[in-house]
């Protein structure tokens, strides 16, 4: 197949739009030498929908998808041959919590808002999103921007080819209550508080809960996000107290419905998150202090848990330094972060479903595949943490019929490490090599 004709696919595709990022795309596949037609031999290959891994496996690739998974090492004179085969090759990695506008660099990050512009931030979001998807991750959800602008951009940007990244479903601007974890006047001098509604997403009693998902929709949201409970970083006491009301949560539930969006709460508290799970979220962030009752709830409701024990053990490290965190923050990090890790093992023993998610922007951008190793050392096992970061994030996402395996008419994403992570899973940590949608990001491979 010609250049020209894997560029009329990703048209159809919907992944180019408008003459002048057709002709970028273009230039970028004649400059690279790019192959419509691409074969990878797999030394191993993990089948995470079986839980089985496969030896000597042929993948075989046309423009952004796969077309044919074979035993054996399969040959075509007309493809591009990558050979994987002293390698583990994995569906793309999928984190279902990251934040790419922004990363915690305290005490500075508390006043970024004041200074830089959203050029700025979008910007700097390039460089993170770039770490993120050489990190392996090749799809992202993005939980909650500073500047939702700037995250639409990207993710846009992105779409289009303009730049290199995971795809990106967006939440925007989280939602909360007066005085919530996501209220964005929380800390400031009264003359600058003001009082901000749902279009900021402040919300008070149902009437606003919909106005607040409706403005989500109208400003390109692909997800929803709320702040069920109080959180560490924000300048408010509290990090676990419920901030919702059930009839508030209901409506938000009941309007996100209408939008089809999945809807994602922050949530520390076990209050706060059993009131969410009742009225039907389809997952909890961080679940910090989730007891034995909102366990079997969230296994009744089939709802996710996303436990980001990243963002906690990176918390609990500042909490410890003097000037890192401000001191409203630093008694909450020091409680919170700890515990995280130890919920989530319970978690996994209780049988709640997981999937992947770190927090990334709170932890460092890049550094997202620790989260396996955190996973494992507290019993999970290698192939259900690789699970939770590919078919059970796609299930969540509810695009399991395009992304998380590597299997006919799915997304060509994969990710390859020469270590066995059966046996080491911190190689995991720095893949050696990443393809997202058919183009190689990351290769030490033999060509």
């Amino acid at each position: 197949m010609s250049t020209l004709s894997n560029v009329r696919s990703l048209q159809r595709a919907g992944r180019v739009v408008g003459l002048r990022q057709l002709c970028l795309l273009v230039v970028a596949l004649c400059s690279a030498g790019a192959s419509a037609s691409t074969i990878i031999h797999a030394g191993q290959l993990v089948d995470v929908a079986s839980g089985q891994i496969l030896t000597e496996q042929t993948i075989q690739i046309e423009g952004d998808r796969i077309v044919a998974v074979s035993p054996g090492y399969l040959k075509d004179e007309g493809a591009q041959v990558i050979d994987l085969s002293d390698a583990t090759v994995m569906p793309g990695f999928m984190d279902m919590h990251v934040h790419l506008g922004q990363e915690l660099n305290p005490p500075g990050s508390y006043s970024e808002g004041f200074y830089m512009n959203s050029a700025d931030i979008a910007l700097r979001a390039t460089v993170y999103a770039r770490r993120t998807l050489e990190a392996g991750f090749t799809t992202v959800r993005d939980l909650g921007a500073r500047d939702k602008d700037a995250l639409f951009a990207l993710r846009d940007a992105i779409n289009e080819g303009i730049v290199v990244g995971p795809r990106i479903y967006a939440a925007g601007k989280s939602i909360a209550t007066t005085g919530g974890h996501a209220d964005p006047t929380n800390g400031l001098r009264e003359d600058l508080r003001g009082d901000p509604g749902p279009k900021e997403g402040v919300i008070n009693g149902p009437s606003d809960a919909y106005k607040a998902v409706r403005q989500r929709y109208k400003d390109g949201s692909d997800v929803v996000k709320l702040t069920v409970t109080g959180g560490v970083l924000s300048l408010a006491k509290s990090g676990d107290n419920p901030q919702f009301t059930s009839e508030e949560l209901d409506a938000v539930v009941a309007a996100a419905g209408d939008y089809d969006f999945v809807v994602a709460v922050h949530a520390h508290g076990a209050e706060g998150m059993k009131r969410a799970i009742r009225a039907g979220v389809h997952s909890v962030e961080h679940g910090t202090y989730m007891d034995a009752e909102a366990m079997a709830l969230m296994k009744a409701h089939k709802t996710w848990y996303v436990p980001t024990i990243s963002a906690g053990k990176w918390v609990a490290d500042l909490s410890e330094q003097e000037g890192k965190l401000p001191a409203v923050v630093r008694p909450k990090a020091a409680a919170v972060g700890p515990q995280i890790q130890n919920t989530f093992a319970e978690a996994w023993r209780q049988g709640v479903p997981i999937a992947f998610g770190t927090d990334a922007g709170v932890s460092p951008h890049g550094k997202n595949g620790r989260e396996f190793g955190f996973m494992v050392e507290v019993g999970m096992p290698v192939m259900e943490a690789l699970r939770a970061a590919t078919i059970n994030a796609a299930m969540l996402l509810r695009v399991e019929d395009e992304l998380g395996q590597i299997a006919p008419n799915f997304f060509a994403d994969l990710v390859a490490v020469r270590q066995d992570p059966f046996a080491d899973v911190s190689s995991l940590e720095a893949p050696d090599f990443v393809m997202k949608g058919g183009v190689v990001v990351v290769s030490s491979a033999q060509n």
